[in-house]
């Protein structure tokens, strides 16, 4: 598959799952919880009463896990990690408990590399 391609698919409108009777309560919060009630009319999936996750609304498997700019994620912990990585399909991710000084090596390294960093840090 293209990237253009891709893209236009990893950018489909799926609807906001929203938890039953959100608007009611602010502590009900809008995180998705099933719902489990007797006379629920939302678990017995009636209409306009909000959608319910399903098999249906999840995304081909080409697509699925891609970062929204259409390449795939590796988390990198050394500068050594970005050996061999084709930057014309994966972007870095620099994980989190990398210090500063090993970061901009990692960066500087990615830039040689022409690859894309997604969390590069401050640059000075």
């Amino acid at each position: 598959m293209n990237l253009m391609k891709i893209r236009r698919i990893l950018k489909r409108k799926k609807p906001e799952f929203l938890r039953q009777n959100w608007f009611r309560l602010k502590r009900l919060g809008k995180k998705w919880r099933r719902p489990r009630g007797r006379h629920s009319k939302l678990r017995r999936y009636m209409k306009a009463k909000g959608h319910v996750p399903n098999p249906g609304y999840g995304s081909p498997k080409a697509v699925r896990g891609l970062h929204p700019c259409g390449l795939r994620e590796v988390r990198v912990f050394r500068p050594q990690d970005l050996e061999g990585l084709d930057p014309e399909k994966v972007c870095v991710r620099i994980a989190s408990g990398v210090g500063e000084k090993k970061r901009r090596e990692i960066v500087k390294k990615a830039e040689e590399l022409k690859l894309k960093v997604l969390n590069p840090g401050r640059s000075e």
